[in-house]
């Protein structure tokens, strides 16, 4: 089951073009790290500046270094259907788990119109969709009603949900049954969608702090809340600091202070000022992230 941490992997460049070695020494460390799965080409991938090529390659790569250790849930948005049926159809060709695609962005399609984009992607490819809810990117909220119509699609098998309402998850489960696998897409409400039965959230910070977020979802897969908690305090500046600048930015800055990668990001996102920088630091130190 996809569950725990999932970490919305950063794209490491180097002189403009993807540094492949940085990318999968990365995905290595995470996964030794004990990250639950891994979500190559979405919003902190950057993909939005990826080629067609690069989109594939980054994915290939992430399903090559894990090797069936964890799943990994290829991002496979757009805001046309046939662009993200094409890159559904490429993630389920190069072995992805699942492919998470995000409502049509910019169009600001109707609820019919959002279900019919689903609808379409599920009946062009046999590959399980985590459908991602993203009203602060995208402009337009997915319903819980459309949502439970959603869950009917045989391919459709939970969503990620980064609205930071954790009071959906009650709602959802009653529209699309237990089994549907409910992720936040939002680490500071990460805990309290536990608490109130989510199943796991794709997350940035554990792109710096894996084995951390590791352990924050192990306790809470375990039901132990109160140790949740702690870990939670230990990691609540880094869920919020990683985001003073437009994203991927300040974690690309901290994942360069660990040797990780370059901290380049394409335009037009544009690099972390010194007060972010420093704001990092600390929250790194606060979570036990040695640098």
């Amino acid at each position: 089951m996809i569950n725990g941490s999932l970490t919305a992997l950063v794209t490491p460049f180097k002189n403009g073009t993807i540094d492949e070695k940085a990318f999968c020494d990365f995905v290595e460390w995470q996964i030794d790290s004990g990250i639950h799965g891994l979500v190559p080409c979405g919003t902190t991938g950057e993909s939005a500046t990826l080629t067609d090529a690069e989109h594939q390659r980054v994915i290939e790569l992430c399903v090559e270094t894990a090797a069936g250790r964890v799943p990994v849930i290829a991002g496979a948005g757009s805001n046309e259907t046939t662009v993200s049926i094409k890159y559904a159809k490429h993630a389920k060709s190069l072995g992805a788990d699942a492919a998470l695609v995000v409502t049509p962005y910019y169009n600001k399609p109707s609820q019919e119109g959002i279900y019919q984009h689903f609808k379409a992607i599920s009946e062009a490819v046999d590959i399980p969709i985590v459908v991602y809810n993203i009203p602060g990117r995208s402009v337009v909220d997915i319903t819980n009603d459309t949502m439970g119509r959603l869950a009917s699609l045989p391919t459709v098998i939970g969503c990620k949900d980064a609205t930071g309402d954790v009071t959906r998850v009650t709602g959802l489960e009653d529209r699309c049954g237990a089994d549907f696998i409910q992720l936040s897409g939002d680490d500071p409400s990460s805990l309290g969608y536990a608490a109130q039965g989510g199943h796991g959230c794709i997350s940035v910070g554990s792109n710096v702090a894996p084995a951390q977020y590791a352990a924050l979802h192990n306790a809470m897969m375990a039901k132990d809340f109160v140790k949740a908690l702690d870990i939670h305090k230990t990691l609540d500046r880094l869920h919020k600091d990683l985001f003073l600048d437009p994203s991927p930015a300040p974690a690309k800055y901290a994942l360069s202070l660990l040797g990780k990668m370059d901290p380049h990001v394409r335009l037009p996102m544009t690099p972390c000022r010194e007060e972010t920088k420093t704001a990092v630091k600390a929250a790194m130190t606060r979570a036990g992230v040695s640098y």
